[in-house]
């Protein structure tokens, strides 16, 4: 018997449906991911060609992340304010209209400002995306809502560059406006199928204050997925996305091409634990699969460096993306058992998010730096590193499943 009081020798019965909202929310993921599919390839190519450097096109990319960092506390007491519903939709439409008027920049600077606005929306549609999956999934079946809401967004990151391919005759122009429309349909599937009604707080909310990080901090659970959030970043997204193609290129002739196929091999790992993972956080508990996608991305992250063939590059790249499916819907729905459906909990949701975005940005640095310095075998032991840290973070942490 853990602290909350489950069984994990039984496993429980997860038979529970995820409601009707859950399912409009990840139907709006996917039309959100396939438009940053489209527009992602491209974004680099179209700030070079106003005729700035590669570090410049860089910047772009790391003022969106700076942009969601900064504004994620103001993100969570806006959902504490005026609630989660409300905040996605301004975020969704901040983010459509920040985006679609790149395709009408004429100077560098007006893309830059572009997607500093374009990260603000981002973190308010993010974090309130949270909000609403904690509210509205079951207690029974928050892994699954978790892993049902990635797996969305997955598959549209994977079919939108198909999609940007076929209309690349369009030019560079036209996707952030097919973007900007694809947001804006979302909001509208939000909009026509979830009423605002279905987000009104039960009476029994309305005598409850928000939860606050001062006392979410004194759960372990909710410290230790702070750890594991900062390391996903770190590992998962930010130096995946940004050192890993560096890595490709200095040691395969066609490092571009390679490059893509470790990353498909990534999202194919993923898109596979994915649709397990949730059940399995449901049914043994949240903390054995955090505790394994940790020790799974340390092993296969940190011997990414010591790879020479293009076998050896797609193999580690699945098994990390796989214990990634593993370690991401099981942390979510630890915050979820935290906040629990009786509270709002804005500013607790933002700052797991702000987690996750200083480990997205430090995260390349650093490794970068590393990478320069002492070659690419010590950068990706740095990742291991990370991940064994907030391994080690979970190992006094309590298991929430069953716990509200």
């Amino acid at each position: 018997m853990d602290e909350g009081g489950t069984d994990l020798a039984t496993p429980a019965k997860t038979t529970t449906a995820l409601p009707r909202e859950i399912w409009i929310l990840v139907s709006a993921a996917f039309l959100i991911a396939v438009g940053y599919g489209l527009i992602a390839p491209i974004l680099p190519q179209f700030v070079v060609s106003f005729d700035v450097t590669m570090a410049a096109a860089g910047l772009v990319v790391a003022v969106f992340s700076v942009s969601r960092l900064v504004f994620a506390p103001v993100s969570g007491r806006l959902i504490d304010a005026v609630g989660s519903r409300r905040v996605y939709l301004t975020g969704l439409f901040t983010v459509a209209i920040a985006t679609g008027l790149i395709a009408f920049a004429e100077e560098y600077w007006h893309i830059l400002a572009l997607r500093a606005i374009a990260g603000v929306g981002s973190t308010m549609f993010t974090v309130s995306a949270m909000g609403l999956i904690v509210r509205l999934s079951p207690p029974k079946a928050r892994g699954r809502a978790s892993a049902v809401y990635g797996s969305a967004f997955l598959l549209g990151n994977v079919i939108g560059p198909v999609v940007g391919a076929a209309l690349s005759f369009l030019g560079m122009r036209w996707p952030f406006i097919i973007y900007a429309i694809g947001v804006c349909a979302a909001a509208g599937v939000v909009m026509r199928f979830m009423p605002a009604t279905s987000h009104k707080r039960p009476a029994q909310r309305e005598a409850l204050a928000p939860l606050t990080v001062r006392e979410a901090w004194k759960d372990t659970a909710f410290r230790a997925a702070l750890a594991s959030n900062m390391a996903h970043g770190w590992v998962n997204m930010g130096v995946r996305v940004s050192v890993l193609p560096l890595f490709a290129a200095g040691i395969f002739v066609h490092g571009g091409a390679m490059a893509g196929l470790a990353l498909a091999a990534f999202a194919a790992g993923n898109a596979l634990c994915l649709q397990f993972s949730g059940t399995l956080a449901d049914t043994y508990g949240r903390k054995p699969l955090i505790v394994w996608g940790l020790f799974g991305s340390a092993i296969f992250v940190g011997a990414m460096g010591w790879v020479e063939t293009v076998f050896g590059l797609l193999a580690m790249s699945l098994c990390a993306g796989a214990f990634a499916g593993l370690l991401n819907p099981s942390q979510q729905a630890v915050l979820a058992d935290v906040i629990g459906n009786k509270r709002s909990g804005g500013t607790v949701l933002s700052t797991y998010q702000m987690a996750m975005d200083a480990g997205q940005i430090v995260g390349p640095v650093l490794v970068g730096w590393a990478a320069d310095a002492f070659g690419f075998r010590y950068a990706f032991a740095l990742c291991a590193l990370v991940a064994a840290m907030a391994l080690v973070a979970w190992l006094p942490a309590r298991e929430t499943l069953g716990s509200r």
